[in-house]
C-alpha cells in the first residue's frame, strides 16, 4: 500500500488508535508501550500485512527532530529542580562523560568484531550511546516500584540531558567518516562550540521565554501553549543556526521554565505532556514504518553480540568511569548501568549516516534498531527484578498529576487563612505570577469589594483584596506572609 493524502489520515488515525490500546495492555506484562509501537509500524510496513511502502530516510529524520524537540521538552518542564540539584554534579558526569566512554569501549569492541574501519565503529558506538527515560520509567511506574534516597532524579536527568552528547559525538564522528583526511583532532572545537553555545542559548532562550510568557497577555489561555511552542522551536531552530546543540537548548531552556512561575503553567504542562505521548507515539510508529525485519534478519548475529557487549561491557565502563570522583554504592553504580535502556533516539541518529550515504549505512541503520529492541527486551522487563535484586528498590507512593492536584486532594488536612492586602503592601500592583509565590501554598480565592475573583497568573493585587490562602503547614503561611505583606499589613 502507499501512502497519499487521501489514505495518509485514515492509516495514521488507525495506527495510533491501535497503539493507545495496545499500549494500556502492555503495563500488566512490563513492556515498555515503545516496544510495541515500533511493533505496530513494522506490522503496517511494507514486510507486514500492512504493506506500506515507506523509504524516505529524510522525512523520517525530519519526524524524528520534531518529536524529540516535543519529548526533551516536556521532559524539561516535568524536572523538579529542588530533586535534581542534590545529584547534579552525577547526572552532568553521567550525560556526558558516560557517554563518551560508552560510545568510545562500544566503538573499540565493534572495530574488534567486525570490518568496520575505526571511525565507522566510533560512530555506531555514538549512535546507541544515549539512554531513553520515557521507557525506563513507564516500566518502573507499570511495577509500582520506586527507588531509595536519589537514585530516581540521577537517573531522570541522565536519560533527559544525555542525547545532546550522543548527537554531537555522531555528528562528528559522521564527518570523520564522510571525509577521510579530517583530522581527529579537528572535531574538539566543534564539540566545544556545540557544548557550549547550547547551553548558553538555552539559558538566554529560557529566561526571554519567561519574560515573554508572562508579559505578552493574550487574550485566551488556550494561545500561550501555542505560543510556548513557537518558543520552543525558535529555541531550537537559532542555537543549530549559530552553530550550537539545539537538543541541549531546548532542554536547559524547558527545565528553567519547568521551575519558575508562569502564567497558566499548568495548562502548558498538560498540553505538552499529551503532545509528548503523541510524538513519542508518531516517531515509535514512523521508525518501525521504515524498518524492513527482512534486512534485519543478515544482522541478527552480529547485532546480538553488539548489544550484549553494550548492556555488559560498555554501559558499565561508561557509569564506573564517570562516577569515580563520587561517593556511591556499588550496588547503586551496578544498577545505574543496567538502566541502559535504548529507545527511538538512537534510531533517530542512525539516519544520518543512512542520508550521507556512507557504505554500512544500511547495515548500521538495522543493527541500531536491533540494538534498541534487544535493549527493551532484556533490560526493560527485568528493571524492577534488578532493582530488588541490587536492594536499591523501594515502595512507591501513590501520587497525583501535580503538586496543586495532590495538595487539594489533602485539602482537610490543609491551613487556611484570610490575608488583607493594604496599600503599602509590598504585592499591590503586581500580578500573581510576579510574586515567588511559595509551592506549598496557593490562593484559592481572592474577594475584592463585594465580589469573588478566581486568581489566574495575569491577576493584579489591589489594595483592599482579601486573599484566601491554602498551605500546606504554618510554615507555608509565614513564607506567604513574606511575599505578600509588609509590616503594616493585617494577617487575619
Amino acid at each position: 500500500m502507499t501512502l497519499t493524502t487521501e489514505n495518509i489520515l485514515l492509516i495514521g488515525s488507525l495506527m495510533m488508535f491501535i497503539s493507545i490500546v495496545a499500549g494500556k495492555t502492555s503495563y500488566r506484562f512490563g513492556v515498555p508501550t515503545l516496544l510495541l509501537f515500533l511493533g505496530i509500524g513494522m506490522l503496517f510496513g511494507s514486510d507486514g500485512i500492512g504493506g506500506i511502502q515507506f523509504n524516505d530516510p529524510k522525512v523520517a529524520q525530519l519526524i524524528g527532530i520534531v518529536s524529540l524537540n516535543f519529548i526533551l521538552f516536556s521532559g524539561g518542564l516535568d524536572t523538579d529542580w529542588k530533586s535534581v540539584r542534590p545529584v547534579l554534579k552525577e547526572g552532568i558526569a553521567l550525560s556526558t562523560v558516560g557517554v563518551l566512554f560508552t560510545a568510545v569501549s562500544l566503538g573499540l569492541v565493534i572495530k574488534w568484531l567486525t570490518d568496520f574501519s575505526i571511525y565507522e565503529s566510533l560512530l555506531l558506538g555514538s549512535i546507541v550511546s544515549s539512554t531513553d527515560a520515557a521507557a525506563v520509567f513507564s516500566i518502573l511506574r507499570s511495577k509500582s516500584l520506586g527507588l531509595r534516597t536519589n537514585l530516581r532524579p540521577t537517573l531522570e536527568l541522565e536519560s533527559g540531558s544525555n542525547d545532546p552528547m550522543a548527537y554531537v559525538l555522531t555528528i562528528a564522528f559522521l564527518s570523520l567518516v564522510v571525509n577521510q583526511d579530517q583530522s581527529f583532532w579537528s572535531i574538539i572545537p566543534f564539540f566545544l562550540m556545540q557544548m557550549l553555545i547550547g547551553a548558553a542559548a538555552g539559558f538566554a532562550f529560557g529566561r526571554l521565554s519567561k519574560y515573554v510568557i508572562n508579559y505578552i497577555r493574550l487574550d485566551f489561555e488556550g494561545l500561550y501553549p501555542v505560543l510556548v511552542i513557537a518558543l520552543m522551536f525558535i529555541t531550537f531552530s537559532i542555537t543549530d543556526f549559530v552553530g550550537g546543540n539545539g537538543f541541549l537548548a531546548i532542554y536547559i531552556c524547558s527545565v528553567y521554565l519547568g521551575n519558575q512561575n508562569l502564567i497558566h503553567k499548568r495548562t502548558i504542562m498538560k498540553v505538552y505532556d499529551g503532545l509528548a505521548w503523541m510524538m513519542q507515539i508518531v516517531l515509535f510508529l514512523t521508525l518501525g514504518l521504515l524498518v524492513f525485519p527482512s534486512d534485519i534478519i543478515p544482522v541478527l548475529g552480529i547485532g546480538l553480540v553488539i548489544s550484549l557487549a553494550l548492556i555488559f561491557v560498555a554501559r558499565p565502563i561508561g557509569v564506573f568511569l564517570s562516577l569515580l570522583p563520587f561517593k556511591m554504592r556499588l550496588q547503586r553504580r551496578f544498577y545505574i548501568s543496567w538502566v541502559g535502556l535504548r529507545g527511538a533516539v538512537p534510531i533517530v541518529f542512525a539516519t544520518y549516516p543512512l542520508l550521507a550515504g556512507i557504505d554500512k549505512a544500511n547495515m548500521m541503520f538495522h543493527i541500531v534498531f536491533f540494538i534498541s529492541v534487544t535493549s527493551i527486551l532484556i533490560q526493560g522487563t527485568t528493571l524492577s527484578i534488578v532493582a530488588k535484586w541490587f536492594g536499591v528498590a523501594a515502595p512507591e507512593e501513590k501520587q497525583s498529576a501535580s503538586d496543586i492536584e495532590k495538595f487539594l486532594y489533602d485539602l482537610p488536612k490543609a491551613v487556611m487563612k484570610e490575608i488583607e492586602i493594604l496599600s503599602d503592601c509590598k504585592s499591590v500592583g503586581k500580578s500573581i505570577v510576579e510574586l515567588e509565590f511559595p509551592k506549598n501554598a496557593i490562593i484559592a480565592i481572592i474577594k475584592r469589594n463585594e465580589s469573588f475573583l478566581t486568581p489566574k497568573g495575569t491577576t493584579i493585587i489591589q489594595p483592599g483584596d482579601k486573599l484566601y490562602v491554602l498551605s500546606e503547614n504554618e510554615e507555608g503561611l509565614n513564607e506567604v506572609n513574606d511575599c505578600l505583606l509588609s509590616k503594616s499589613a493585617n494577617f487575619s
